[in-house]
């Protein structure tokens, strides 16, 4: 156990982390050079693609005698949860900070989380080549930050690799051997899963105490399911078998499950014959931001969606799902999101990695509805509120926001979070150019495209991150969409009362240029109860009935059209609208 080390990289979005865990892999060998590509470990075509950490990947390195187990980490608010599980399997962080950029939002939100575990944290100033670097002036806030002094702080080029070999002695030297006791009952904790559809489950584990062999009876505590242990091994680029995994050892699980639903991650493994007494304290339980309605584009796909989101599940444990119905899309699941980067990669994946394309309805948060009776409902959804006679008060949930920026921006950003119903708390400048605001504001107010306004007026500048805080009461009303006097309960939201108005006629005017023309006029209109508050109509597609008559008395031609508009008038009666995919994602772009 002396020999093993289990740390994690964690830092803000884009500041180098899969570039520094490329140069690692090299350094160690882990892999031939002719294996080796930029961000090796994410191995996501979605990850490239953007450019961001998705999952957390976990892989295991040889340095001079020691075993160093690396978790690599996403960066972006919306996957935090990926971190948290990551800084729960290890003892020591390295904390990259770009030397152009400084320190961040999630920099900050993510060391915290690594300090309550009790992690020992390495201070990393990355991409010190760079011509926009700052080098000195970042290593003085990380020095504020951490309390430590500039010698400490390794200064490294991720990308040309300057500086990076005394990181690997430092990760030796300073971060502790795993604690545990090898001769205690098995005690093992679940911090990811994938499903292999030739094996099963694969889960990955960290090993408290005690030691798990290839034969062995094991029992998952949180399900009470007993398997034997068809194959055990360590994390490297591929899944290497072993024949056990001692105590304090990262690794990997097969017995056979082929039931998604049978492991949960946060999970405890222990033997059947000899028990540990009590479960690992697994993560906090991941609390949903934003809900959305996923249905499947044919109805009966239902079943085939059930089973791909339970796969899907295994490898991204903060999305939770749950069957509803609705009248306009049928059979489908409420589904909870971390945010909306996070509801768009769970669409792009089921799509990519499955195959599976469904209908998103508009994304929502969640909401406390107080009755008359005094009973208090979780409203998820515009179709599960009461009748507004019924409804005594509704409460919202309210978020601190952290946004770490350039001072001149300070001006737009506070008019961006007051337009928002945000009140500042606090604001502290962290050096004579960068200014930290704290705002309490409404989480439903972030959930379309805040995230996106605020890197526009800051020039991309600007870091944000928060955490919901309480509930408190809010005006709210439920804004139908009604597409030929029908509702189309798939555009329904709940949106305060003074925002109604503006956010209807906004509505009408996109769907007007979305919605496909048919033989008849449609009109869209935007209603509060009975109370139309915005109209807009889609022309029909006319044909051009009187071009035959020339000449003659000019009733023949009114004639003409007065037929033709009975025939419309009728036609309207019985014909239905059908609504694109790209009107429900609209919603979310409604300025652009």
């Amino acid at each position: 156990m002396n020999r093993i080390r289990n740390f994690c990289i964690i830092a803000h979005i884009d500041h180098g982390k899969s570039t520094l865990a490329d140069r690692l892999l090299e350094l160690t060998s882990t892999l031939s050079a002719r294996d080796m590509e930029n961000q090796v470990l994410d191995d996501m075509d979605l990850e490239k693609e953007k450019g961001i950490t998705i999952k957390s990947h976990a892989i295991q390195m040889s340095y001079k005698g020691y075993r160093l187990n690396l978790i690599d980490t996403p960066g972006h608010v919306d996957f935090s949860y990926e971190v948290s599980r990551s800084i729960a399997a290890c003892e020591g962080a390295l904390l990259v900070v770009d030397a152009s950029q400084g320190v961040q939002a999630q920099t900050i939100s993510n060391l915290y989380m690594a300090i309550d575990h009790g992690l020992e944290i390495i201070p990393v100033l990355n991409k010190i080549d760079m011509d926009s670097a700052q080098p000195d002036i970042v290593a003085d806030e990380i020095c504020d930050l951490l309390g430590c002094s500039p010698d400490d702080i390794f200064r490294v080029s991720a990308r040309t690799g300057d500086g990076v070999p005394p990181i690997l002695d430092a990760i030796v030297e300073k971060i502790p051997a795993p604690s545990g006791n090898p001769d205690a009952p098995l005690q093992a904790l679940i911090f990811d899963s994938v499903f292999n559809p030739f094996r099963g489950v694969i889960a990955y584990f960290k090993v408290s105490n005690g030691a798990v062999r290839k034969g062995d009876k094991v029992k998952f505590v949180a399900t009470g399911m007993e398997y034997e242990v068809e194959e055990v091994g360590s994390l490297k680029m591929k899944l290497i078998p072993g024949e056990e995994v001692g105590c304090g050892d990262v690794g990997y699980i097969i017995t056979g499950i082929k039931s998604a639903v049978e492991v949960k991650v946060g999970d405890t493994i222990t033997h059947v014959a000899r028990p540990c007494e009590e479960a690992i304290a697994g993560f906090e339980e991941v609390k949903p931001m934003v809900f959305a309605g996923m249905y499947p584009v044919q109805a009966d796909k239902f079943e085939e969606l059930r089973t791909v989101l339970e796969k899907f599940q295994l490898n991204d444990a903060s999305f939770v799902y749950e069957p509803e119905s609705s009248l306009a899309l049928g059979s489908g699941f409420r589904c909870g999101f971390l945010g909306l980067l996070h509801l768009e990669i769970v669409q792009e994946r089921l799509f990519r990695e499955f195959d599976m394309d469904v209908i998103t309805t508009v994304p929502n948060v969640s909401y406390k509805v107080y009755t008359m009776q005094g009973e208090v409902l979780d409203v998820h959804n515009p179709s599960g509120l009461p009748a507004p006679t019924l409804i005594d008060h509704i409460e919202e949930p309210y978020i601190r926001a952290q946004i770490i920026s350039k001072t001149e921006f300070f001006g737009p950003i506070m008019k961006l979070c007051l337009d928002r119903r945000g009140t500042l708390v606090s604001q502290h400048y962290i050096t004579a150019e960068r200014v930290e605001l704290n705002y309490d504001m409404p989480l439903s107010e972030i959930v379309f495209d805040f995230y996106d306004k605020l890197k526009t007026i800051s020039k991309g500048y600007a870091s944000f991150d928060y955490h919901v805080t309480q509930f408190r009461p809010a005006k709210l009303v439920r804004l139908d969409i009604l597409l030929n006097g029908e509702p189309a309960d798939a555009l329904s939201t709940l949106i305060h009362e003074d925002n109604a108005y503006d956010f209807g006629r906004k509505m009408c005017v996109k769907l007007k240029d979305l919605i496909p023309r048919q033989q008849f006029d449609i009109p869209i209109q935007a209603a509060i109860g009975a109370k139309i508050i915005a109209r807009e109509t889609v022309k029909q597609l006319r044909k051009d009935v009187t071009a035959k008559c020339y000449g003659g008395d000019v009733t023949r031609k009114r004639k003409l059209l007065e037929k033709q508009k009975e025939g419309k008038k009728r036609m309207r009666q019985i014909g239905t609208v059908q609504v694109p995919q790209s009107a429900f994602m609209a919603v979310l772009k409604l300025d652009s």
